[in-house]
């Protein structure tokens, strides 16, 4: 019989979007293996560590509403009772102002705004004084691992002014690195430490975590991008940012996991054993007004169709609403229909139009 994701996968190997890539479709994680390890070749194997970056953050969010249930926090509470960098932001006073350009936020940026992405902090996608500013502060998107530690970090996004008034604008990214250094301030613990006790052990993810874990650097897959030239390597197997003691504190970075971890952990999510009934529906329903779904917000046709909940994107209309999902900047995605079936792909090439098309027809295939 004919398995659609595996086609899907094996002709964009032959047509040299990915060396290879590493999937599953179904309600149980059986691991279908498409392609080789890397460019020059070698076997792919189904334990493969990979980076899955923005995939972090439902994983984040998770340990976010944990805390919620606990007590620690609620989700319309402000942030700046644990983070002070953060108190008495300044908003642009309009979207192409000079940056001290600026009215008083009219209320603290909340935990909601950074589950949702509507915090005011994230991706600018016109030329603009904040654009520029973002970009000198080394604040603006990109693939490469973050180049300082949280306090650093979160000190030049202070020196920043919000985009937008919180929770009236959406803007892709950066809140997920301050809800990653919230965590740990909340927990009274490191981001590490609370992930490691409150999602990746009570699931099972060993694999999972800011570092490889020490010894098993060998399973690490070389990282991609894409030049006129071919794929070149942006990251080594066995080696780059993820392996080897930490450099600083990484709360605000991304994470590495395995086919198998995310699978338990998109398992036991959505058969209740992480957060339970209300929280997991608000996290699966779009969360974003229309009137924030701007086409300046992210990239052209982005809302077709399509909200945000809490860490993932919402299908909302067509034949798969209800679906929810995301995806990483080096060719990774994951969704899951409203029937628990879950779809997992990991491949480690960054994105581009080409990677976008795969995982597009990797959406399609698999109905």
């Amino acid at each position: 019989m004919a398995n659609p994701l595996r086609e899907v996968l094996a002709r964009h190997v032959d047509a040299g979007t990915i060396p290879g890539a590493i999937a599953t479709y179904g309600r149980e994680c059986d691991p279908l293996l498409v392609g080789s390890a890397g460019t020059g070749g070698g076997a792919l194997k189904a334990d493969a560590i990979v980076r899955i970056q923005s995939m972090t953050k439902l994983v984040t969010t998770v340990a976010a509403l944990r805390l919620v249930e606990q007590g620690a926090i609620a989700l319309d509470d402000g942030i700046e009772s644990w983070m002070p960098e953060l108190a008495d932001r300044r908003v642009l006073a309009h979207p192409m102002a000079d940056v001290d350009d600026t009215v008083p936020a009219q209320r603290p940026i909340s935990l909601r705004d950074l589950l949702t992405n509507q915090s005011g902090y994230g991706v600018v996608t016109v030329d603009s004084p904040l654009l520029r500013a973002m970009v000198d502060a080394g604040l603006d998107a990109n693939n490469e691992p973050v180049d300082r530690g949280a306090q650093e970090w979160l000190a030049a996004l202070a020196a920043l002014p919000l985009a937008h008034q919180p929770g009236q604008g959406w803007r892709y990214h950066l809140g997920f690195g301050i809800l990653g250094i919230l965590l740990g301030r909340v927990a009274g613990t490191s981001t590490s430490e609370l992930l490691r006790h409150s999602v990746l052990g009570p699931v099972g993810m060993p694999d999972t975590g800011f570092r490889v874990p020490e010894g098993q650097e060998h399973r690490l897959l070389a990282a991609y991008r894409r030049t006129p030239e071919g794929l070149v390597e942006a990251e080594p197997a066995g080696g780059g940012f993820h392996t080897g003691p930490a450099p600083f504190d990484e709360s605000h970075s991304e994470l590495v996991s395995t086919l198998a971890d995310y699978h338990a952990f998109l398992r036991a999510l959505v058969d209740g054993d992480l957060v339970g009934p209300a929280l997991l529906d608000e996290l699966r329903t779009d969360q974003v007004d229309a009137a924030a779904k701007t086409p300046e917000s992210f990239f052209p046709g982005f809302w077709d169709g399509l909200g945000w909940g809490f860490g993932v994107s919402v299908t909302t209309a067509g034949p798969h609403r209800g679906r929810f999902g995301w995806s990483g900047g080096y060719g990774t995605d994951f969704f899951v229909d409203p029937d628990g079936t879950i779809c997992v792909v990991l491949a480690q090439v960054e994105m581009d139009e080409q990677v976008l098309a795969m995982i597009g027809e990797v959406l399609e295939a698999v109905d």
